[in-house]
């Protein structure tokens, strides 16, 4: 669905973004109340973390990186899967903030605010650890996520078509009186995510890891979760930012890219030899 000359493939390459863009989005997606209930009802994710990681981060990669088939053929997996995850709102806080009994997650409204976390993730990450984005870049990037959200069943005259658009989404759905809120459901999966219970590192390096990205949340949401924020953490986590950002830079492209996009540039480079 991409190639080597999109800001796709670009971006979603460098493995040390997604140690970032990854823990951010999925905070970013809970802290919506109904995204909420169908994790903590339907996911698995409390008890295997890593699994879920591994799943999630496999199938975005080949969605950006497959052939065409393999892309469009896990995105029709995903969309038979994610028919079955509904059910009532448990959640006194969550029924309150959004007036639903109930919550599907092939509501359109839901898949654009988790599809809004990747694309928005992706593109904050990159401008604090790598380089800031061009607005010429930028632009050119969610222009091309389009076409996954179409494919997510997202509407047009839902999804925002350009990213002035995209921006006034984007603040709307943070906004004070916003769909956004951190309920208690959504904080009692926060342990999971920064002290994840299994690992082959000591469970503080996680914690240091995650800090970089929960800096770059929005306060308002960081401050909703009542993740304790002090200037040493802050500190630590501009010093990781600033580490990672040196590495991107220096290590050779078999080991700071992920596996999937060395393997699709191995795939395009040896399709332009054989038609050459």
């Amino acid at each position: 669905m991409y190639g080597p000359g999109s800001e796709a493939w670009r971006l979603n390459r460098e493995a040390f973004l997604l140690l970032g863009a990854g823990p951010r989005a999925l905070l970013l997606q809970l802290a919506h109340p109904l995204v909420a209930e169908g994790v903590d009802q339907h996911s698995n994710f409390r008890q295997d973390p890593w699994g879920r990681l591994h799943g999630t981060l496999t199938s975005y990669l080949r969605i950006v990186y497959g052939s065409r088939p393999a892309a469009t053929g896990e995105i029709a997996r995903l969309n038979r899967l994610h028919v079955s995850v509904r059910g009532p709102v448990r959640d006194p806080v969550a029924r309150d903030v959004t007036g639903a009994g109930e919550y599907r997650a092939r509501e359109p409204e839901l898949s654009l605010w988790v599809h809004a976390t990747l694309v928005e993730s992706t593109m904050t990450v990159y401008d604090a650890w790598y380089e800031p984005l061009s607005p010429e870049r930028r632009a050119r990037y969610y222009a091309e996520t389009l076409p996954i959200g179409r494919a997510f069943g997202i509407p047009d005259d839902l999804l925002p078509q350009d990213l002035p658009a995209f921006d006034r989404y984007w603040n709307a759905m943070l906004a004070p009186d916003g769909p956004v809120r951190v309920t208690p459901t959504a904080r009692s999966l926060i342990p999971t995510i920064l002290h994840p219970p299994v690992g082959p590192l000591p469970p503080r390096i996680y914690d240091w890891l995650m800090w970089p990205a929960v800096q770059l949340l929005p306060p308002r949401v960081r401050d909703d979760y009542a993740i304790p924020w002090t200037p040493g953490r802050e500190a630590v986590a501009a010093w990781l930012r600033s580490t990672f950002g040196f590495w991107a830079h220096v290590l050779p492209r078999s080991w700071r890219w992920m596996p999937q996009a060395r393997a699709a540039d191995r795939r395009t480079r040896m399709t332009t030899i054989a038609t050459s």
